[in-house]
């Protein structure tokens, strides 16, 4: 499956710096037909370029703690510092199933923030806010 489509209005290189801050927000729909490997593929080539990658339904705990594994062994001072991840659930949702409602089990459905660890930086988190400043390098 092709990974997100850089320089869509075909203006500078996506990798030029001076461009700003470029963010991949991909869709559950998106990560849905990948396996976890594919996912942490994608996450983590999209980050390695400098981008801050959004997810619109997160993680399971399992694929969570294989990016954090294989972004460790990926670790390189002059290359690759490695990875900021914040991630908060999702407000109740009516789409949770009534065996769900009815058994306590809250909905899976989150967002997660990923990014270079030495681009990004959280300021602030809660239930309701992520507050992040990100720099150009």
């Amino acid at each position: 499956m092709p990974g997100p489509t850089p320089n869509v209005d075909g203006d500078a290189s996506p990798d030029d710096p001076d461009d700003g801050v470029r963010i991949d927000m991909i869709s559950g729909a998106r990560m849905e037909g990948l396996t976890g490997m594919e996912k942490i593929r994608l996450i983590l080539d999209g980050v390695r370029d400098g981008n801050i990658v959004i997810l619109e339904e997160g993680l399971s705990p399992d694929e969570e703690s294989k990016l954090i594994e294989v972004t460790m062994t990926e670790i390189s001072p002059d290359d690759f510092t490695g990875i900021e991840i914040e991630t908060y659930p999702k407000a109740e949702t009516s789409d949770q199933s009534f065996l769900d409602k009815l058994m306590g089990r809250k909905s899976a459905q989150k967002l997660t923030v990923i990014g270079p660890a030495n681009r990004i930086e959280t300021l602030h988190k809660d239930e309701n806010l992520i507050s992040t400043l990100v720099s150009r390098k």
